[in-house]
């Protein structure tokens, strides 16, 4: 594989690569690290890409892996999801408010979860990637991944059921 090949073929998921990393690390630039290696280790094994199914799923899955390593060699000291395209620009200044609480709360929540439950959400819900991806990426049936999916949804609808109810007395 020549580089123009390699770079028609990495091009249409570089973004999501470093979105899954930044979901994973946190700060913007060790995600740009991760990507750049990530990307390096893909140009490495050009040569064996074409034995692959899905380029994009073996990248997911370096990213994944490399992300997990930094984070256990504590590189990473904090976890937190961001999510910057989250805004609603036709809701009033109240409504901002509060979707702005709910999703921190959101945010919170998401820390404490299982990190497998943690990049199931981050690949489902914010990447769209569809059950059988995921499965590949996460070396799971895509009935564990639905069942995780799942119970990560169903533990943050709880907690911020929780949340909002706060000192709300049901009788």
């Amino acid at each position: 594989m020549n580089q123009k090949e390699f770079i028609n073929t990495i091009t249409p998921f570089k973004d999501r690569v470093f979105r899954i990393a930044k979901r994973l690390l946190v700060s913007t630039e060790e995600a740009e690290d991760a990507t750049q290696e990530v990307m390096v280790r893909l140009w490495n094994s050009r040569k064996k890409l074409n034995k692959y199914s899905s380029v994009e799923a073996l990248a997911v899955t370096i990213t994944k892996n490399y992300c997990l390593d930094q984070l256990k060699s504590k590189r990473a000291t904090e976890m937190r999801i961001v999510h910057s395209n989250y805004s609603d620009g036709q809701a009033g200044v109240d409504k901002q408010a509060e979707d702005k609480d709910s999703w921190s709360w959101v945010e919170k929540i998401m820390d404490d979860l299982p990190e497998q439950q943690k990049l199931i959400i981050q690949m489902r819900d914010v990447e769209q990637y569809d059950f059988e991806e995921i499965a590949k990426v996460m070396d799971m049936n895509e009935t564990a991944v639905r069942v995780a999916l799942s119970r990560a949804r169903k533990t943050i609808r709880q907690e911020l059921i929780k949340k909002h109810s706060y000192g709300i007395k049901n009788s």
